[in-house]
């Protein structure tokens, strides 16, 4: 099955790309669009028939039953097909065609960035009901067809549990295209960033073409380059539900031992469902004050040390700051999210097993329509963004400034928070599996140490944490140096 992964990958394409060149090879306009979204869906359809296909030769039988082929090819194939519907679905609220980014430039229009931002918000909420029902339907179709003689054939305790399993290996089998419409998105982002930074509109016409025999129209060039980005803006924000769908449904593959403590009626599995969530949304707000920190600082170095008056660039050595400065608070965020998270994980694990799983379950839930929300938020301010630009030719506007605010909103929600929080959700069930396992192994020779090292590992957790935001805060060192001008 693996291996039928890369086979159908491979030939979807091989097969997407011949037709692609067919349709537009030639065209002066495109919807660049239609290239990836048949390539999902060619991904998905060549997959699910070469499940069939393999489950046929592999499983002919499954004990008495000669029937259970299809029924574990149904089961995957649902998993498959969730990687081909949740990008239409995404494409609803974040293409430049879409009516709820649409709306998004309707409402900044006339009110301005602050309506603008709330329409995001509006077409992200509705995302998450969307996406979160498909999901619910394709994994309920799984379960329905795990009820068909499953158990008995296979013998099987729980048969829904391990049906859930496979609609993740499922999501699984859209991984390399699901990474491939990932990637397009930055490769397009950047290619408009090297086109501004290359400076090659100041070049004479004449002289490009009398060195590469070409014919330039920059304008032309720059609408290409803004229709590719929007296309790319959509399909970053198609791959999170996905890769953080597989950890969700995956989940509860392996919850077979003690069940009956997979309950309400279990205190610390209840405390466990509260402390996800909370874990969620501190770690939305520590990442995107890393964010707002370096920006902050970055531009407060912009305005004090480069002068853009009469010149077309800055210089090297200041360019060079700039960069500094974003990575330099890049990385004394994420040095703060990951020692939090990291402890978070050994003092939770290490408090009880089942308050663990509560506390797994948790981020997992939380953290998927955290990240639909903030991926297709920020895919919609941005792409309301092209369709002024690219569509109405209104750059330079009062229009084009509200929706470039509103892209700036949406930057550390669709780029930072919601794309981490797939890293957050795994590196959190894998590591902490281990640590669950440490514990239980320690607390059946030292309960009491056990618990001391959890509160331990809690109180380091917290202390980053509250870095997470005291330590990256911009309040205090404007205070200071305020301060200081003063005393001057």
């Amino acid at each position: 099955m693996r291996i039928m992964m890369l086979v159908a990958s491979a030939v979807a394409y091989f097969l997407n790309s011949a037709i692609a060149k067919a349709r537009y090879e030639g065209k002066n306009e495109m919807n660049f669009e239609s290239p990836l979204t048949s390539l999902v869906w060619i991904t998905s359809l060549v997959s699910i028939a070469l499940t069939y296909l393999i489950s046929y030769l592999m499983i002919p039988q499954l004990g008495a039953d000669t029937t259970q082929w299809w029924k574990l090819a149904t089961i995957i194939s649902c998993g498959t097909l969730a990687g081909a519907i949740i990008p239409e679905l995404v494409k609803v609220f974040t293409s430049v065609e879409s009516r709820h980014t649409n709306e998004v430039v309707t409402s900044a229009r006339e009110g301005g960035a602050s309506l603008g931002i709330l329409s995001g918000f509006v077409a992200g909420n509705f995302s998450g009901y969307y996406l979160g029902l498909s999901m619910v339907i394709l994994m309920g179709v799984g379960y329905y067809v795990s009820t068909m003689g499953l158990a008995e054939a296979a013998s099987m305790l729980a048969p829904a549990v391990f049906a859930f399993g496979l609609v993740a290996f499922g999501f699984l089998g859209m991984g390399p295209v699901t990474i491939a419409v990932d990637s397009y998105g930055p490769v397009t982002d950047n290619a408009q960033s090297v086109y501004e930074l290359s400076l090659i509109e100041s070049v004479p016409a004449a002289e490009i073409k009398r060195e590469f025999n070409i014919d330039v129209n920059f304008e032309r060039a720059k609408h290409l380059l803004e229709a590719n980005d929007g296309a790319g803006n959509t399909f970053k924000a198609t791959a999170k539900p996905v890769l953080i769908g597989t950890a969700v449904v995956g989940l509860t593959d392996g919850l077979t031992i003690n069940v009956q403590k997979l309950s309400l009626l279990h205190a610390p599995f209840v405390l466990g469902l509260i402390t996800g969530g909370a874990m969620i949304y501190w770690f939305t707000g520590a990442s995107t004050q890393a964010v707002t920190t370096g920006a902050y600082r970055a531009v407060e170095f912009i305005k004090a040390n480069i002068k853009l008056e009469g010149i077309t660039k800055a210089s090297v050595a200041d360019s060079k700051k700039v960069v500094q400065i974003c990575t330099q608070y890049a990385q004394k965020g994420m040095l703060n999210i990951f020692l939090a998270v990291f402890f978070a994980t050994l003092a939770f694990a290490f408090v009880e097993p089942f308050y663990f799983i509560g506390y797994l379950i948790s981020i997992a839930i939380f953290g998927l329509y955290q990240a639909i929300f903030m991926a297709n938020a920020g895919g919609a301010w941005d792409n309301a963004k092209k369709i002024v630009v690219v569509d109405l030719k209104q750059k330079g506007t009062p229009l084009h400034d509200a929706t470039v605010i509103g892209d700036t909103v949406g930057d550390p929600f669709k780029d930072t928070s919601s794309v981490a929080m797939n890293l957050v959700i795994k590196f959190t069930t894998l590591f902490g599996l281990l640590a669950v396992e440490l514990a239980v192994s320690l607390a059946s020779k030292n309960a009491t140490l056990t618990r001391v090292l959890a509160l331990i590992f809690f109180l380091i957790s917290f202390f980053f944490v509250y870095r997470s935001f005291y330590g990256m805060r911009i309040g205090a060192e404007v205070r200071s140096k305020e301060a200081h001008a003063a005393a001057d």
